[in-house]
C-alpha cells in the first residue's frame, strides 16, 4: 500500500466529479495537510458540495517540522511537501507548477488531477475523461485545453472544441 499526501488543488478538482474514493483506490493510504483542510473550508463554489469532504477530516495531520518552504509557496503547498516528507510518503498529489517545481527538485514523487484520472481510466475505474474535463474547464479549473486534448487523443477520446 502506498501513502499519499493530496494538496488541496487535486481535492477540489476530484471533488467537483464527485470522485474523491480513487485517490485511495489507485494509490493507497491518503493523509491531508492541516492548511489543506483549511483551504477546502474555505473554498466557495456553487458547483462543490463540502460535505463529500467529511470522511477525510480522519486523514488531517498537522506537521512537526518548522515551516520552511512558507516563503516560496503557498501554506498548503508547503505543508503538503513537509507532510509528504515526515511520512515519507510515495507520492505528493499537486497541480500548481511553481510547487511542482519546487516539489520534484527536492525529489519528490508528484503527480497531478490529469495523471489520476489517467490512471483511473486505465485501471477502468472510469469510462470517459471528456465530461470530467469539460467540466473543470466550466468550473475555473486551470488546465490547458491543450494537454487535455492530448491526453484525450491518447486515451481515444474526441478532442474538446
Amino acid at each position: 500500500m502506498k501513502v499519499v499526501v493530496a494538496d488541496t488543488g487535486v481535492l477540489i478538482s476530484l471533488g467537483l466529479i464527485g470522485k474523491i474514493e480513487l485517490i485511495e483506490n489507485i494509490f493507497g493510504e491518503l493523509y491531508i495537510a492541516e492548511a489543506v483542510w483549511n483551504e477546502l473550508c474555505s473554498y466557495d463554489n456553487p458547483d462543490f458540495s463540502f460535505a463529500q469532504f467529511e470522511k477525510l477530516k480522519s486523514k488531517v495531520m498537522p506537521i512537526h517540522t518548522k515551516n520552511y518552504l512558507s516563503v516560496i509557496m503557498d501554506y498548503g503547498e508547503s505543508e503538503s511537501v513537509i507532510l509528504y516528507e515526515e511520512l515519507q510518503a510515495d507520492f505528493l498529489l499537486i497541480d500548481d507548477s511553481k510547487a511542482r517545481t519546487i516539489a520534484e527538485a527536492l525529489n519528490i514523487n508528484c503527480i497531478g488531477t490529469l495523471g489520476l484520472l489517467l490512471k483511473a481510466k486505465e485501471k477502468n475505474l472510469i469510462n470517459e475523461l471528456k465530461p470530467i474535463f469539460k467540466k473543470f474547464l466550466s468550473n475555473g479549473r486551470f488546465f490547458s485545453k491543450k494537454l487535455l486534448n492530448k491526453i484525450l487523443a491518447r486515451t481515444g477520446e474526441a478532442e474538446i472544441k
